[in-house]
């Protein structure tokens, strides 16, 4: 028995609310279970140095958590005046993730940042920001194509990610922290809307697993980034 009652394969509930704030291109808050996390995408008329003149456009992420955002309070990176390893860690793999389903040709040479603040967390927070982000992204390029700017749609793929793992000997999916904190196997999986891999982080945190069971992790997976899909494509509808 899981800890919140969940079947095996079944979801955290999840909802969006699309324009969450004012000024943003695209805003949306996701939240999956008691994980919060608020996306906004920004468009710039600028790239990054290494590709200007190259017309290629470019999607890129930043990543951080409040205060209070768990159980307990964490220190503020920016009074320490630095980024903590994790965090590098988490918006790389949100930027490429996302690029992953973006036609750069097509978005044409300017920058999309988008930017992920962790309101509360209950686990996969990395999972939720990417989701969230991709529904962020996806508005702010409307917002692109109605006014013209872009002729054929550059988002050619939709990206959702989420966590799966074994727990008490079960492979479950989407796990909350209770779960994720004793899992004996935790992994994160980032695919497109065609079942197509961006990234898996597998570890083992206390028992080794099974080509079997790495197989079974995957159709968990893919069922629940199959449902993300079809949220996300409903709330930009």
């Amino acid at each position: 028995m899981r800890p919140s009652g969940r079947a095996l394969d079944q979801m955290r509930e999840v909802s969006i609310e699309t324009g969450f704030t004012k000024h943003a291109e695209g805003s949306a808050l996701i939240k999956m279970g008691d994980t919060h996390v608020l996306c906004t995408a920004t468009i710039e008329d600028r790239v990054p140095p290494f590709i200007k003149g190259s017309g290629l456009g470019w999607v890129t992420a930043e990543y951080g958590m409040l205060p209070r955002a768990t159980n307990t309070r964490m220190r503020r990176e920016a009074a320490s005046g630095k980024q903590g390893g994790r965090t590098v860690e988490i918006q790389r793999l949100i930027g490429r993730s996302l690029r992953a389903g973006v036609d750069r040709v097509a978005l044409g040479e300017r920058q999309i940042t988008v930017d992920c603040d962790v309101l509360q967390a209950d686990g996969g927070t990395r999972c939720a920001s990417i989701t969230g982000g991709w529904i962020a992204l996806r508005l702010a390029v409307n917002k692109l194509m109605k006014a013209g700017d872009v002729i054929s749609d550059p988002l050619v793929d939709p990206v959702a990610a989420v966590s799966c793992g074994i727990y008490a000997g079960q492979p479950v999916l989407d796990l909350d922290y209770p779960e994720d904190s004793e899992a004996g196997v935790d992994g994160n999986f980032i695919m497109t809307g065609s079942k197509k891999l961006i990234e898996v982080q597998m570890s083992a945190e206390g028992s080794v697993f099974s080509r079997g069971q790495m197989n079974e992790l995957m159709d968990l997976a893919e069922k629940g980034v199959s449902e993300l899909v079809e949220a996300a494509k409903a709330a930009t509808a």
